[in-house]
């Protein structure tokens, strides 16, 4: 309990902090993937933000879906050797990969 405790208010406090990259303040935010069904990280998430937090099934989309379309344009994109994050995404001072492609 003590670790699940532990990775929801982590997992929370990089969403805090990936907030402060936001150029003005959202007046709402929705949450997609298995965090979305952590009642404690949306607690978590309702108290510190300054806005509505909801997921996105609220505004109509499939939760689980986006998640799994997020992981495969990740992943096409490592396997065909280009950046997964760069400067204007995340602030990274040069192209990022996401990993590498390992077959056995």
């Amino acid at each position: 309990a003590t670790m699940a405790a532990t990775m929801t208010a982590m997992a929370a406090a990089a969403v805090l902090q990936g907030m402060q990259y936001c150029p003005t303040p959202p007046a709402a935010i929705y949450v997609t993937g298995g965090g979305r069904r952590n009642p404690v990280m949306m607690q978590m998430l309702r108290a510190a933000l300054d806005a509505d937090v909801g997921t996105v099934e609220d505004i109509g989309l499939d939760g689980d879906m986006l998640e799994a379309q997020a992981f495969a344009y990740l992943a096409v994109r490592v396997a065909m050797g280009m950046a997964t994050s760069c400067a204007s995404t995340t602030g990274v001072r040069a192209l990022v990969g996401g990993g590498e492609v390992s077959r056995v």
